[in-house]
C-alpha cells in the first residue's frame, strides 16, 4: 500500500537483520564438536561421505552405459556389463552399499540387459 504508486526500482531494498549463531553451532547450522577426537571423526566422516558419493555416482554411470550398449546392440555390451558388475561387487566389499543391494542391482541389470538384447534382435 505504501509503495503502490512508485515503480519497483524506486523501492528501498529490505533490510535483513542477522544475529550470530548460538554457542557450539557453526554458521551453516551444523553442530561443531569441541572434543578433539570428535573433530577428527567429523573430518573422517566427511572424507568418506565424499568418496562414497563418487563411488555411487560411478555405479550409476557404469549401469547406464551397459544398458545403453545393450539397447543399441553395441559389440562391447558384455565387457561393459562385466565392469558394472565388478564395480557393484567392489562397492559392496568396501561397505559403500550393502551386499544384498549389490546382488539386487546386479540381478536387475542383467534382467534389463537381456530384455534389451531380446528387443534389439
Amino acid at each position: 500500500m505504501l509503495y503502490d504508486s512508485c515503480p519497483a526500482s524506486a523501492r528501498p531494498a529490505p533490510v535483513l537483520i542477522t544475529r550470530p549463531p548460538p554457542e557450539g553451532v557453526s554458521p551453516e547450522g551444523a553442530a561443531v564438536a569441541n572434543i578433539k577426537s570428535q573433530i577428527k571423526r567429523n573430518r573422517q566422516n566427511e572424507k568418506r561421505r565424499l568418496r562414497n558419493k563418487a563411488v555411487r555416482s560411478e555405479l550409476k554411470t557404469r549401469q547406464k552405459r551397459a544398458l545403453t550398449a545393450a539397447e543399441t546392440g553395441a559389440e562391447d555390451t558384455v565387457e561393459l556389463t562385466r565392469l558394472a558388475i565388478q564395480r557393484l561387487d567392489k562397492a559392496a566389499s568396501k561397505g559403500v552399499i550393502h551386499k544384498n543391494q549389490a546382488a539386487r542391482r546386479k540381478s536387475r541389470l542383467v534382467k534389463r540387459i537381456a530384455a534389451a538384447e531380446a528387443a534389439a534382435e
